[in-house]
């Protein structure tokens, strides 16, 4: 597997263990890195399809985007160290950041700052008033004072991001797209990017989710990406 194909975390938010499964093993061979989801864990399947893919030498990222009272969120955090997953996300406030960071074990917390599904008027909506740039970096300097290891962050923000934090903090790119339509691809991610992009600005890993599970050969979908990534990899070895 090249270094391309270790970048990739695939998403697989399907219904059920099974399915995802399936998914994982045409997977298998392009990508070495699952996400799992609210749905699988909701439906119940999430933990032990954790601890089949961990048996079988896969890293997991446990996507929980955990907000509750701190102590809560310690405890769940608690739970998850020891399990075989990798990263788990927390989408809280400082307290709820550091309670994860002080019960993490093993396992590599991710602070979520602002959703790729949002954008300027959404966050308005929500009551920041400031820009997505702004928010992200504001949160991702309290997650990496917090005790949190990395954050979940638009692509659009990855440069930024690098420049503040430096290389040793985990930068990980969800709803990255081959192909930037919003229209064509019936999507709800607004804030995108493509993987090449993304790694070619800084991060360390990009999420892909529907470019995978939707295509007609998924294995093929995932080498073509880290055929991209490996490019945009020489490219940054080289500036």
């Amino acid at each position: 597997m090249t270094e391309g194909g270790k970048r990739i975390i695939a998403a697989l938010d399907l219904p059920s263990r099974g399915e995802a499964l399936r998914l994982a093993e045409r997977l298998a061979g392009a990508v070495s890195f699952f996400k799992i989801g609210l749905e699988l864990f909701a439906a119940g399947e999430g933990r032990a399809l954790l601890g089949e893919l961990a048996g079988r030498g896969f890293s997991v990222f446990a996507d929980l985007k955990l907000f509750d009272v701190p102590a809560t969120v310690g405890r769940a955090t608690a739970r998850l160290a020891g399990s075989g997953a990798t990263f788990l996300t927390v989408h809280g406030n400082d307290a709820m950041m550091e309670a994860a960071a002080k019960e993490k074990g093993d396992l590599k917390i991710l602070a979520v700052t602002a959703l790729t599904s949002l954008d300027a008027g959404d966050l308005a909506d929500l009551g920041f008033a400031c820009d997505a740039r702004e928010l992200v970096l504001s949160r991702a300097k309290r997650a990496m004072e917090c005790g949190c290891d990395g954050v979940v962050a638009s692509g659009l923000e990855v440069a930024d991001l690098r420049a503040e934090l430096g290389g040793g903090f985990i930068i990980a790119v969800p709803g990255v797209r081959p192909i930037i339509n919003r229209e064509e691809n019936g999507d709800d991610q607004k804030r995108t990017t493509t993987p090449a992009r993304a790694i070619a600005d800084g991060c360390d890993y990009v999420v892909v989710g529907r470019p995978l599970r939707d295509a007609a050969n998924p294995g093929e979908a995932a080498r073509a990406i880290a055929e991209e990534i490996d490019s945009a990899l020489q490219k940054r070895k080289q500036k």
